[in-house]
């Protein structure tokens, strides 16, 4: 029995690469924007945890002003890092949305080979088909002549 050869397997081979490549860059980018996000709410947490002992402990009987400046230049501090830490979660979120387009265009484009495939086998089927049916007929005509 014959057997079916698509002759662009290499280049469907090529595409399913291509598109696995394209799914683990779209995972780093968005352990990346995990990441950074979880620098920032860790980043929260000590300002929280500051702002709560500054209360618990430093705003009862003598205020200290020095300590209460330097929380203050803390809290301040901490911000800019987190508008900064906000700026980057940002553009990391881009390069995601980048990514998940990049690898939508990869498995466009193997999907357009696998369903070149798909028809190009049921074109051979069918032609197969066409050959046994051939082949019987001759041999019906065959046993039919005495």
């Amino acid at each position: 029995m014959a057997r079916f050869t698509f002759n662009l397997e290499g280049v469907l081979r090529h595409r399913k690469l291509h598109e696995r490549q394209k799914q683990r860059v779209l995972a780093e980018r968005q352990a990346m924007v995990a990441q950074l996000t979880r620098e920032l709410r860790e980043m929260d947490q000590q300002v929280q945890a500051a702002t709560a002992q500054l209360r618990e402990s430093k705003l009862l009987g003598r205020l200290d002003l020095a300590f209460i400046t330097a929380h203050r230049r803390y809290t301040l501090a901490m911000q800019r890092r987190a508008i900064d830490q906000a700026r980057r979660i940002a553009l990391a979120q881009q390069a995601v949305e980048q990514a998940r387009a990049e690898l939508v265009a990869a498995a466009r484009e193997r999907k357009v080979i696998e369903k070149l495939r798909e028809r190009r086998y049921q074109q051979w089927q069918e032609e197969q088909q066409r050959k046994e049916a051939a082949q019987l007929d001759e041999i019906g005509m065959q046993l039919a002549r005495p």
